[in-house]
């Protein structure tokens, strides 16, 4: 191959631009010619598309059609349509069931009809809606916290809130399946940045011994319910070593909320432990509450910091008060309706246990909404989720990176509407295309 246009083969061409940097140092450089400051900037010749084309190439020579962006016909719940065909539904967030409630929907149209789809404009410019303070409040209640202030992404909620609360003087330790918006926040920070084996907390304590002293303060970040394994950290331990190494901690509770506890109010509750000593509780308004957005839930004095600092809320535009009217009423519904909770959490394990009494591995998780089936290679683990489609049922693939390697894995979302005959003859149908595996 040539490289961009130089004339000059790859190798040749480094070894060139090798030499000139060797010779600077002895003498003044000379001018370039533009041939030789031509490069190939074109996005087919950029490393990641290149690495898509070459996955893509594969997906053709073995068969597969591309798990990726399939598309849904009518609203996403315990079924859906995919591309014109019906499939039992694993891959959506919407755990209690309230995604297209009609007590929703009239809340949202009248919402709609009040504020219209959009406030237009940064909050701190545009003005507050009341509709806003009543879903932060709402959230602040839930986790005992003073306040709450939410974003317009879940993504940026936590991104913005680590870049704007930590700094290079700091240290994050995270878990290592913790989600991608902590790593990044934590990059945008510039603050070092320390991972433990997942729900390792031995490893965490002797991180904290050892680095503690050296930093400013420290954040330590963990999740209620993990995304990709369906298990958590044990909370109280985390408070213990928080307070003993004067730490920050923040909780990711994104898809704790609705799924853990008597009544779906997150990993505090499940483990019977005071929310009020986690120094920020973390979430997204997309699964539990069928919305979009993101919060912080915490102190008075963080909220305020945050409202007038943090950059994804600041210089974004608010959030949609049709979107946080659905959360609202959402949030009200699961605390007024707990056998949708209580059905959540007994139809999760009775896909659980299904699965491990079939043999398959079902790595740590709790079985509470989020239930991995572990493949461990990646190219078997699509085959699978395409002849599962095939038969009717839809199961997301995760490959890596999105885990890690020989870490591939179904991930099944449940419902709180998935029948009994569904999720029996989903384990059955998943079982024996395991064997034809």
């Amino acid at each position: 191959m040539n490289g961009g246009g130089s004339g000059l083969p790859d190798d040749a061409l480094s070894n060139l631009l090798a030499q000139m940097r060797t010779a600077g140092d002895a003498a003044a450089p000379k001018a370039s010619s533009s041939a030789e400051l031509r490069r190939d900037t074109s996005i087919a010749n950029h490393p990641l598309y290149r690495q898509m084309q070459f996955e893509r190439n594969i997906a053709k020579v073995t068969g597969l059609s591309n798990p990726y962006y399939r598309r849904h016909d009518v609203r996403a719940g315990s079924v859906s349509v995919i591309e014109g065909r019906e499939a039992v539904n694993y891959a959506s967030y919407d755990y209690l069931g309230l995604n297209g409630d009609p007590r929703i929907v009239e809340a949202v149209t009248e919402a709609a009809r009040e504020f219209g789809t959009s406030v237009s404009a940064s909050r701190i410019s545009a003005g507050e809606r009341q509709v806003h303070r009543d879903l932060e409040l709402a959230l602040a209640r839930n986790y005992a916290t003073e306040d709450c202030i939410a974003f317009v992404s879940g993504h940026a909620a936590a991104v913005s809130t680590l870049a704007t609360l930590m700094g290079p003087k700091d240290l994050i330790v995270h878990d290592a399946a913790i989600h991608n918006c902590i790593v990044v926040g934590a990059q945008l920070a510039g603050s070092a940045r320390r991972l433990f084996p997942h729900n390792d907390l031995d490893v965490l304590e002797a991180t904290l011994a050892a680095d503690r002293a050296r930093f400013d303060r420290v954040l330590i970040v963990s999740e209620g319910l993990f995304s990709m394994d369906g298990d958590g950290p044990d909370l109280q331990r985390l408070l213990t070593l928080k307070e003993r190494f004067s730490a920050w901690l923040m909780m990711d509770d994104a898809h704790g909320l609705g799924v853990l506890g008597a009544t779906g109010r997150g990993i505090f509750e499940h483990q019977q432990v005071d929310p009020s000593g986690v120094d920020f509780w973390l979430g997204t308004l997309s699964k539990s509450l069928v919305s979009c957005g993101g919060y912080i839930a915490g102190s008075a004095m963080a909220v305020d910091l945050l409202k007038s600092h943090a950059p994804g809320f600041v210089y974004s535009v608010g959030m949609p008060a049709t979107n946080a009217v659905a959360a609202k009423v959402a949030l009200e519904l699961m605390n007024s309706e707990p056998e949708r909770v209580a059905r959540l959490q007994r139809q999760s394990q009775r896909f659980h246990q299904a699965a491990r009494q079939a043999g398959l591995d079902v790595g740590d998780s709790w079985g509470f909404g989020i239930i991995p089936v572990m493949i461990r290679e990646s190219l078997p683990t699509v085959v699978l989720a395409e002849r599962l489609l095939a038969r009717g049922i839809n199961a997301f693939p995760v490959l890596p990176p999105g885990v890690a390697e020989k870490a591939a894995r179904l991930r099944f979302f449940i419902n709180a509407s998935h029948s009994d005959s569904q999720i029996d003859e989903t384990v059955a149908a998943v079982a024996e295309e395991m064997a034809r595996l």
